[in-house]
């Protein structure tokens, strides 16, 4: 198994601690400081498996970075921390952050919350390709029957021939039959007959 490749992002200079300890669990480590960083530019360049940050505090304008990274190229971050006020926690899980430890810097401890973290986010975007299936599901079947509705009241079909017309035009067109139902539905449209 290669080793992963975890992006340190250290607000701290003088401290090279958590660099080290992760070199020593084996994972390949790029170390970036804070400033003027565009961290989703940064993480879609490095492709790491985990983006791990050492803060003070996580302020607006990282959690504000850490949402955009998640909307363009999701990835596990942990962070590191010293704040521990129920808001600041509440804000770093709305952003998306996979995990979050206070004051608990222990070296022998990293690598498991590094391992705990990449398999709930990679969880979590299971979950989240389920949900989106399932809407995607569910908008084809609304757009199926409104365009069968089209077919009957235009063709003169029943409910099943619709249905069959439907499927064969698609297998037609090598399109999925919620692609033909909404390109039916859109030349209905087009013609004025909805």
């Amino acid at each position: 198994m290669t080793a992963r490749k975890v992006l340190l992002i250290d607000e701290f200079d003088s401290d090279m601690a958590l660099e080290q300890h992760l070199g020593r669990h084996g994972y390949q480590v790029a170390t970036l400081k804070l400033q003027a960083l565009d961290l989703p530019q940064v993480v879609q360049n490095l492709q790491p498996d985990a983006v791990v940050l050492n803060l003070y505090r996580p302020g607006d304008h990282i959690l504000r970075m850490i949402l955009t990274l998640n909307e363009r190229c999701a990835v596990p971050v942990i962070m590191f921390a010293e704040d521990q006020q129920t808001d600041t926690i509440n804000k770093v899980i709305k952003a998306g952050v996979s995990a979050y430890i206070v004051d608990g810097l222990e070296p022998r401890r990293i690598k498991a919350i590094i391992e705990v973290a990449i398999a709930r986010f990679n969880e979590q975007q299971a979950l989240k390709n389920e949900l989106q299936k399932t809407k995607t599901q569910l908008e084809d079947r609304k757009h199926i029957d409104r365009a069968k509705a089209i077919l009957i009241k235009s063709q003169g079909y029943g409910e099943e021939e619709a249905y069959h017309a439907l499927r064969k035009l698609a297998m037609d067109r090598k399109v999925s039959i919620g692609e033909m139902a909404r390109n039916v539905i859109a030349m209905a449209e087009l013609l004025g007959k909805p």
